[in-house]
C-alpha cells in the first residue's frame, strides 16, 4: 500500500514537471474597485510572483506581496485551469487621519500610505498609539451630537494624560480633562441651546475642565451677553 501511494506520488511529481512548459501562468486577472491605486501598477508589482507555470505559483506569497500595498486591505488570490490568475482587491477607505502620516479607515484600521498628507480634508485624531478603533468610535459619537447643532469637528486630540483637545470647523477650541470627558460634554450642548447660533458663533473657547461648570472666552469682537437673560428669558405675553 505504501510502495503504492509512493508511486502515485512520484507520477504526479513527474507529470507536473512534463507539463508545467505547457501551462505557463498567461494571464494575471485583477479585479476590484481602484481609488488610491493603480491598477496597473499593482499587476507589474506582481509579476514575479507569477513568472513560472500553473503548479509553482506560491498563491499565499503573492497574497502576502499584494498586501504589502498600504492601500490595499484585503486580497484573493486563486488559479484558475489551466494558465490564469485571478486576484480580488479591496482597497481601503479612509475614514479619518491619525496623527502626522496615518489614516484610519471605517473600522479604525491604521494603514501608512506616503500620500496620507494630501487627505487634509479628513478629521484629525491624534491619540496614544493602540487606541486608535476605541477613539474613532468616541469621534463619530461627539460629530453625531455636534452634527445636531449644525457644528462639524476637525480635529480630536487625546495627550498621554488622557486630557482631550477639540477643534470644530467654525474655530471653537474645547478642552476636556480626563474625567467625566463625555458627561462634561453634554453639559455644554445643553448650553448651546440656549445661547443660539449667533452667540455661539461668537466663542473662541471652551473649558470643559473644571468639576462643576465651564469657561467661554469669546472672540474680539464678540457681542456683550446678559447671562440672566439667556439662562431666564423675559417670557414673552
Amino acid at each position: 500500500m505504501v510502495l503504492i501511494i509512493v508511486l502515485i506520488a512520484n507520477f504526479w511529481s513527474d507529470t507536473k514537471r512534463l507539463i508545467a512548459d505547457f501551462v505557463p501562468i498567461r494571464y494575471v486577472r485583477i479585479d476590484g474597485v481602484f481609488q488610491y491605486i493603480s491598477k496597473e501598477a499593482l499587476q507589474k508589482s506582481l509579476l514575479p510572483y507569477v513568472s513560472t507555470d500553473f503548479f509553482s505559483v506560491d498563491v499565499q506569497e503573492l497574497d502576502k506581496a499584494a498586501l504589502q500595498h498600504p492601500w490595499i486591505k484585503s486580497v484573493s488570490v486563486k488559479r484558475v485551469w489551466p494558465d490564469a490568475i485571478d486576484i480580488k482587491v479591496t482597497e481601503q477607505l479612509p475614514a479619518v487621519r491619525w496623527g502626522d502620516k496615518g489614516l484610519l479607515n471605517l473600522s479604525g484600521g491604521l494603514f501608512t500610505p506616503e500620500n496620507a498628507a494630501e487627505f487634509k480634508q479628513l478629521p484629525l485624531i491624534q491619540g496614544p498609539k493602540g487606541y486608535e478603533t476605541r477613539l474613532l468610535e468616541i469621534m463619530k459619537g461627539l460629530e453625531k451630537d455636534l452634527a445636531a447643532h449644525a457644528l462639524h469637528l476637525v480635529e480630536f486630540k487625546v495627550n498621554e494624560r488622557r486630557a482631550w483637545d477639540i477643534l470644530l470647523q467654525n474655530g471653537i477650541e474645547i478642552k476636556l480633562g480626563r474625567n467625566g470627558q463625555l458627561k462634561n460634554f453634554q453639559r455644554f450642548l445643553k448650553t448651546l441651546d440656549l445661547l443660539g447660533q449667533d452667540k455661539v458663533a461668537a466663542i473662541a473657547k471652551v473649558d470643559l475642565r473644571y468639576p462643576n461648570g465651564f469657561s467661554i472666552t469669546w472672540k474680539a469682537d464678540a457681542p456683550v451677553i446678559d447671562w440672566k437673560q439667556v439662562v431666564a428669558p423675559q417670557q414673552q405675553i
